[in-house]
């Protein structure tokens, strides 16, 4: 995939203004970066914002109308295996892992998991069809004093020095590699395979909370063939949850 990148000094959301493109008929792979998000969202419309040039902030605009939409709901996960994946590539010294459905999570030098990166997808109708706005937030050069909550981290404080673009770029790379083997085939195999490999969820014992405020407690042992996490034998979707912890 080619992907044709925008770049602004600074937007309210990058999410936001990519959908309203994806409307006016902006083709598959476009992207739109900024320095400076003011008014991101992250799951369940929570608030996300960074000082400007201290992260990678775009999203990325989907196309996938050949795929059933039913294998849509592993684009989220899609995404994670391949911020995932970049990050090995520019920092391979740190060990890196996926927090399901939506975090990249790193092993900081105190031994406890941070967040480095976060995800959302949003699926929008055009007039050619529908879309996937896919958003990526990831910490890079921002300072312990900057992070938005204790268990954040950034490439910088883990001792990994590189610039925003260099990450971006490998991002987009990975993505572009996994979206075309998760296009290849009829399931989700291939892709299912590479998050479980890379999941800091699966196999630990969870408390996850649902929308309706119950919580289901047990041990996470799949990601099944639609992208739910299966915990005790019960398979949750991400639109089910607000939260899971350890």
């Amino acid at each position: 995939m080619e992907f044709q990148i925008a770049e602004t000094a600074s937007t309210a959301s990058t999410n936001e203004d990519l959908a309203e493109a994806a409307r006016a008929g902006a083709p598959e792979g476009t992207v739109h970066a900024t320095e400076h998000q003011t008014a991101g969202r992250g799951r369940l419309d929570r608030e996300w914002e960074a000082p400007a040039g201290s992260g990678l902030a775009m999203s990325v605009l989907l196309r996938p109308t050949d795929v059933d939409d039913v294998r849509w709901t592993w684009i989220p996960l899609l995404t994670g295996v391949a911020v995932a994946t970049a990050v090995s590539e520019v920092a391979p010294q740190l060990d890196v892992r996926l927090k399901w459905p939506n975090d990249v999570e790193v092993a900081s030098a105190d031994g406890a998991w941070r967040k480095l990166a976060g995800i959302l997808v949003e699926r929008i109708e055009t007039p050619t069809g529908p879309a996937a706005v896919v958003g990526i937030g990831l910490n890079i050069a921002m300072t312990a004093d900057q992070l938005p909550v204790p268990n954040a981290t950034s490439l910088a404080i883990e001792g990994a020095d590189t610039e925003v673009a260099a990450v971006r770029d490998l991002v987009l790379r990975a993505l572009g590699l996994w979206y075309g083997k998760w296009q290849g085939e009829s399931t989700n195999s291939t892709l299912r395979g590479a998050y479980l490999a890379a999941s800091g969820t699966v196999g630990q014992d969870v408390v996850v909370t649902l929308s309706d405020g119950s919580t289901i407690e047990g041990s996470a042992t799949d990601v099944d063939e639609f992208g739910r996490l299966v915990v005790g034998g019960q398979p949750v979707g991400a639109g089910d949850v607000t939260h899971v912890r350890r």
